[in-house]
């Protein structure tokens, strides 16, 4: 039997199978069972940034005191510590029943208010945390320039208050996206200023070594959107991901593997063991499963990894380090198969 184990943020795993964050995460009985199907790791169901916001709101728009500023401050920070009682508590009993690594993960659109909760999780015992920047950018006066800002913003502030590795999961909808990857990581390109919100006095941006992201997930899949013409409404489209959604992903991962200082997770569309191995195949140092779990049960796990060991014996692979990224635009003979030559040849059949 092959070597699945696999690195993945500096953390060890058993295999490149990580569960991606969602409803099956969500209690210790969830995290155990994924565990017990095999799992390399494991991602919590992300705390919301406008959960926590929403319990601090509510509970001073309660209070008798809410005129008073220094009683308006304390519950606050009252409700700052309340509201993610139940998620922490979460950490720590999952770190206690399982033995593969727990990432925590928060949902978040901004850098403001939550930070403080990166370093609770990691006093729970979380091994890792992903920061799902969960927003799409809409607002024709917001530039590009922005949208990548925030999420740099929002990267350093965290990185301020925990040492825990970090993967940073993100939309596809950025302009240029191998620039933004590449200034994510530990390699950041020059680009334009921003504040980073944690230089100390007299200190400047520029006097502050960059830390980037241990990893990027790709790609945060918003939930689809759809119109009911017979009622004339919106409605929702499809929950769940297909093998077909695999090719954005893919695409990315060839492209940036070897390329920038981080590594790479790949989600939205993995189903089965020959997604899982093209993903390996185009540099991906781990996949994350979600929606074919829901299909399929948590039994997938084992069918996806017995599969993995399957093509690798064919193949006489001992590890999924002999393959992982052999087929990365940086490791190409051809590299423009990944990029416009490809599209022409698709269009009008150039040989």
């Amino acid at each position: 039997m092959s070597n699945l184990n696999t690195k993945y943020m500096g953390l060890e795993l058993k295999n490149p199978l990580v569960v991606a964050s969602c409803g099956l995460t969500k209690t210790l009985h969830g995290v155990q069972q994924a565990a017990e199907a095999g799992a390399g790791a494991i991602v919590l169901k992300s705390l919301f940034q406008e959960q926590i916001d929403a319990e601090i709101d509510e509970l001073a728009d309660q209070s008798q005191h809410s005129g008073h500023t220094e009683a308006y401050d304390y519950l606050h920070g009252f409700g700052q510590s309340f509201g993610p009682r139940e998620y922490l508590q979460l950490v720590k009993d999952a770190k206690a029943a399982v033995s593969v690594p727990i990432i925590a993960s928060v949902n978040c659109v901004t850098a403001e208010r939550w930070t403080e909760y990166a370093g609770k999780l990691a006093d729970a015992g979380a091994d890792g945390l992903e920061l799902n920047i969960g927003f799409l950018p809409n607002d024709p006066a917001i530039s590009s320039v922005a949208v990548e800002e925030r999420y740099l913003k929002i990267l350093s502030a965290v990185r301020a208050k925990v040492k825990l590795p970090i993967a940073l999961k993100v939309g596809p909808y950025i302009s240029s996206f191998a620039h933004f990857a590449k200034q994510i990581g530990n390699d950041r390109m020059a680009g334009p200023p921003f504040t980073v919100g944690w230089c100390g006095p007299g200190e400047s941006d520029q006097n502050v070594t960059w830390q980037g992201a241990d990893a990027l997930v790709l790609f945060n899949r918003f939930y689809r959107f759809d119109i009911d013409v017979d009622k004339r409404q919106i409605s929702g489209g499809n929950p769940y991901s297909t093998s077909e959604e695999l090719h954005v992903s893919l695409r990315w991962i060839s492209l940036l593997a070897g390329r920038v200082a981080c590594d790479l997770a790949a989600t939205t569309g993995v189903h089965d063991g020959r997604d899982m191995i093209k993903q390996l195949l185009a540099g991906a140092s781990v996949v994350q499963v979600c929606s074919t779990l829901y299909r399929n049960g948590l039994g997938q796990i084992g069918l996806i990894l017995d599969q993995l060991q399957e093509w690798m014996q064919v193949h006489g692979f001992q590890s999924p380090e002999d393959f992982r990224g052999q087929l990365s635009q940086a490791r190409s003979k051809d590299p423009r198969d990944y990029e416009r030559v490809q599209y022409i040849k698709a269009l009008v059949g150039i040989e």
